[in-house]
Order: structure tokens, then sequence, then C-alpha cells
């Protein structure tokens, strides 16, 4: 679950190459991985385009995964966004209430956005860094959930970020590896 990163967007082929992709090609045929990337999405319920009022989250919930990874957060560092900044602990509370209490009584775990070359008004990678994975720390830690951590895995790699926010299929593939080794630690 997640946004156009997890989508796959700026990727040619997507469907083959997008990180939820490459990664259940790794996890093999013991797992079926679903994509449930919207681009453009705010964990934010009250963002430009919340990712809770579209329709992949009402799949991804219907769906009844075993396991979830979620990936939000980076469009919530736009400005126009992030004014509402006070909500997102809540908003990521209320959203991972609603994913625990899933018949499948889902493993869950919470991204760090990945690394995002730009500062600025719209999607700002010291928001990113400095105040939005500070607070997905705390609910984790709260909520007792592991961490994947796309930022580091992802710092020192502008190469990989054509547009400076979305990977190439090379970063889809680090991105991949990234949450496949976590995944076999837990």
């Amino acid at each position: 679950m997640g946004n156009s990163i997890t989508y796959g967007s700026q990727i040619k082929d997507r469907v083959h190459d997008s990180y939820p992709a490459v990664l259940g090609r790794m996890l093999g045929n013991g797992y079926q991985v679903k994509n449930f990337g919207m681009s453009s999405c705010t964990l934010l319920s009250k963002g430009d385009r919340p990712y809770r009022k579209g329709r992949m989250w009402a799949e991804a919930v219907a769906y009844n995964p075993d396991i979830i990874i979620l990936k939000l957060g980076t469009n919530d560092s736009k400005s126009f966004n992030w004014k509402h900044k006070k909500d997102f602990k809540k908003d990521l509370q209320d959203m991972l209430d609603t994913l625990k209490s899933l018949p499948s009584h889902p493993d869950i775990y919470l991204c760090y956005p990945s690394k995002a070359y730009q500062v600025g008004s719209h999607i700002n990678d010291s928001i990113i860094a400095g105040e939005i994975i500070p607070m997905i720390r705390q609910v984790a830690k709260k909520n007792k959930l592991p961490v994947i951590d796309l930022h580091s895995a992802m710092d020192g790699k502008p190469q990989l970020f054509p547009d400076n926010v979305h990977p190439n299929e090379e970063g889809a593939r680090l991105m991949a590896k990234t949450v496949y080794e976590s995944l076999q630690k837990h």
C-alpha cells in the first residue's frame, strides 16, 4: 500500500518492474504480492488526495491480506498538505486500527518514505527526514510494528531518481531488496 512510488510511476513497465512486482518475484510462489499504490496520495485525511478515500484503500482492505507493507508520507511533505501535520500520527493510528481489525490479522510493516532529492514547497525531503520519519517511528513503537527504512536505503543514490522523487527500475529493485530483507528478518 502506498503512493506513486509504490504504484511504479515513471517506470516503463510498472506491472513488471515496480517494487511490489520485483518483491513478488523475490518472495516466490508461496506469496501473492498485490500493488495497491495510488499516485499523489497522502496519509493525511485532510491532504489533497487521502489514500483512505481512494479506490486502492478499499481494494486493499477488501483483499484482506496476510502481510501489509505501508509506504506513505512523501506527498504529505508538500506545504499545502503538511499544514495538517498535527493530524499525521492520529491519521496513521486510525489507518493501523482499521488494518489490525481485518479478519486476516495481518502482519504490518511501516516504511519510512524513500529519499526525495528535492526540498521546497512541493515534496520536501527535509520535512520527510526531520518530521515525518520521527512520527512514523513513534507510531510504530507504540504499536510494536517493524519499520522498513527505505529513506536510508535510497540515500546517496540520486542517479536512481530521474525526477528527484520516483525511482527508476534499478531504484525499484533496491526498494524491493530492502523490503525483502526486512521481511526475512521478522
